[in-house]
């Protein structure tokens, strides 16, 4: 039987060879060129008009794999806004948790699997982890990862490393307070135009 603590909490994002996971307006093409930079097309499980992954092989393998490992989704607000609250329901088809101080006016929505936490972080990564189950949450938005780090309550970190220098923007790893956080060796995988690098981590044991 799987308990809580054995679900995996993998935060997961492209990000720039520079360090960068959007630019200084808030775009993020550049770092998801990759996702449709192939000829294998990888059909998300609630599909999205106008995103559906078309990918190389490798990369393809790899997105497989993740949408099959995947049993819960942890964002932060600004990630939420972005995507425009998912239409309700994250494209992944899980149950998507948003870490927030406040819930947005119009949430939650009937029928929808997005939830709000507004209890802190940790509160979040354990709410996220019962959803879970036997599977991972997987944690997306670079406050929100960051705060995890922080917190101790990453056991991953997925990072799909774009063919790209931005130069300025959004940084994934800065204002971390709780370094240096110890990384296991990658486990690696070249795709076209990406470097797709999974990285365990090294940190005392969680309470949740």
């Amino acid at each position: 039987m799987t308990t809580i603590a054995q679900t995996k909490v993998i935060a997961i994002m492209s990000m720039s060879l520079d360090g960068y996971v959007a630019d200084p307006n808030d775009g993020v093409a550049e770092v998801f060129d990759w996702y449709f930079s192939g000829d294998v097309e990888v059909p998300l499980p609630i599909p999205t008009p106008d995103f559906t992954f078309h990918v190389s092989a490798p990369s393809a393998d790899y997105l497989r794999g993740l949408l099959a490992e995947v049993g819960a989704m942890l964002t932060g607000r600004r990630t939420f806004e972005r995507a425009d609250g998912w239409g309700g329901q994250h494209p992944f088809d899980v149950p998507a948790f948003v870490a927030t101080h406040h819930v947005p006016d119009g949430w939650p929505r009937p029928g929808s699997t997005v939830q709000f936490v507004t209890d802190g972080i940790e509160s979040a990564v354990v709410r996220a982890k019962s959803a879970a189950g036997p599977k991972s949450v997987l944690v997306h938005g670079a406050q929100t990862i960051q705060q995890c780090l922080d917190a101790g309550l990453l056991d991953e970190i997925h990072i799909d490393l774009a063919a790209v220098l931005l130069g300025a923007g959004v940084r994934l790893f800065d204002h971390l307070s709780n370094t240096p956080v110890v990384l296991g060796n990658p486990t690696v995988v070249t795709g076209v135009g990406v470097t797709h690098l999974r990285y365990p981590v090294h940190a005392e044991p969680s309470l949740v």
